[in-house]
């Protein structure tokens, strides 16, 4: 009992140790922890090696797929204007005087498809705008923004984090995106727009203009409001019908369609060929120019799936020497809920390295066995994916590439980023983990 608890408290520290002080890519990090961790843990090289294979084969086969698509479904997206659509029609809707409202929900829409980065750079000269025409502090704007990104970044499939926790734990999509739904909102209201105007009053924050601003992302003839919203919710809509499906056990014909259309798979590549017409190909858009596109939102995606696979190599190694047992064993005497747990690793590996993604799939790998023995299933897996996410959005800071995004494109120093950046996603962390465990009540 006491050598896989220790082998597994080593594992986690040697992979920090290979990431920030050895500063190995994530992805090698964790194929050489996983390797030593069987090999110590008395499994002969074969099966360690049949493990690695079984557990980068299992997650690959999903996440690959999922994540592949919504890349190229968020670069046509991005290409057409469409980030631009949406940022205009909301604001329009919603006027100056919830303009920070706005710019939540713009954030929370468009960092489905676009990542986290790429989305912030867009729609910054929309943040710009707002601050010169009203006169108010740049934060008052950038952090309801940020806030409904990170929230989308780290809830929301089919973004690569929750989509890589989802396949590890094995939890249904539509249940998770519910749920990510229903704790991202009120994380993305208490650490956007109610924070904003309190950190906009502080003298410290007036910060105007950006630094080293020079980009230009404008599009000259963007899609309409409506189609770029038709291609961001189908396939959620989809995925949501199959999962309400399947929880009503309906079986016909009619049901069984519903569930083949609505499998990531199947939904993702329907709005990605939606998207490839409706803005490419309807428009007279060269098709060599959107071929190209969705070329290149593969390379970012590239890294994602590898580091996903890593985890699931993690994972299954866990699970092939005993340690999930043990962990689950020691969790139950202790009696901390598996939330909880879910919750504080993702903390602790977040804040060690800077990484969410990292911190989520590592979490993934320590929770997935400790789950399946307790046989958890449906709702109970979602939450715990809300949960793992929850944990790894806290604290970002200077050990974040987040962080260092934020402070050069709002002209911030460390100190300021720290106490407006680093505070809303903290606040974004502990509300979700807050509705995730009332959620649970109910389920």
């Amino acid at each position: 009992m006491a050598l896989p608890l220790i082998l597994t408290a080593i594992s986690v520290i040697a992979l920090l140790l290979l990431v920030l002080k050895v500063r190995l890519p994530a992805f090698i990090a964790l194929l050489l922890v996983s390797l030593a961790f069987g090999l110590a843990a008395g499994m002969t090289p074969g099966d360690v090696i049949q493990s690695v294979q079984s557990g980068m084969g299992g997650t690959l086969g999903f996440v690959a797929v999922v994540v592949g698509l919504g890349a190229m479904m968020g670069a046509l997206l991005e290409s057409s204007g469409g980030v631009q659509a949406i940022s205009s029609g909301l604001l329009s809707r919603f006027g100056d005087a919830r303009a920070q409202s706005a710019l939540g929900f713009i954030g929370f829409l468009v960092a489905i498809p676009v990542f986290f980065d790429v989305a912030f750079i867009i729609l910054l000269p929309v943040v710009l705008g707002l601050a010169e025409r009203t006169g108010k502090a740049l934060v008052y704007f950038a952090i309801p923004l940020l806030a409904g990104l990170a929230v989308t970044h780290a809830f929301i499939p089919p973004t690569p984090g929750p989509i890589a926790v989802a396949e590890i734990l094995k939890a249904d999509l539509g249940w998770v995106i519910l749920f990510g739904a229903l704790a991202g909102l009120p994380a993305m209201i208490i650490g956007g727009p109610l924070l904003a105007r309190i950190i906009a009053k502080r003298p410290d924050m007036q910060i105007s203009n950006p630094v080293d601003f020079a980009e230009n992302t404008k599009t000259e003839t963007p899609i309409s409001f409506s189609a770029a919203m038709q291609v961001i919710l189908l396939p959620l809509i989809l995925i949501l019908f199959a999962t309400l499906t399947t929880a009503l056990n309906y079986e016909s014909p009619v049901a069984d369609t519903i569930k083949f259309l609505g499998h990531p798979f199947v939904a993702l590549l329907i709005a990605c060929l939606y998207a490839w017409w409706m803005f490419g190909v309807r428009r007279g858009i060269d098709r060599s120019a959107l071929h190209d596109a969705m070329l290149r939102a593969l390379e970012p995606a590239g890294l994602v799936v590898l580091v996903t696979g890593a985890g699931g190599v993690f994972k299954q190694v866990l699970v092939d020497t005993g340690a999930g047992a043990a962990l689950a064993e020691t969790l139950s005497a202790t009696q901390m809920p598996l939330l909880l747990f879910a919750f504080i690793v993702a903390g602790i590996v977040r804040v060690a390295q800077g990484s969410a993604t990292v911190a989520m799939i590592t979490a993934a790998g320590l929770v997935a066995p400790v789950a399946a023995i307790a046989g958890l299933g449906g709702a109970d897996l979602a939450l715990l994916v809300i949960a793992i996410a929850s944990g790894a959005s806290i604290l970002s800071h200077v050990n974040d590439s987040g962080f260092w995004l934020v402070s050069r494109y709002l002209g911030l120093t460390e100190a300021q980023t720290l106490r407006s950046w680093t505070v809303s996603t903290t606040l974004i962390g502990v509300t979700g983990f807050a509705v995730a465990c009332l959620l649970s009540v109910f389920v």
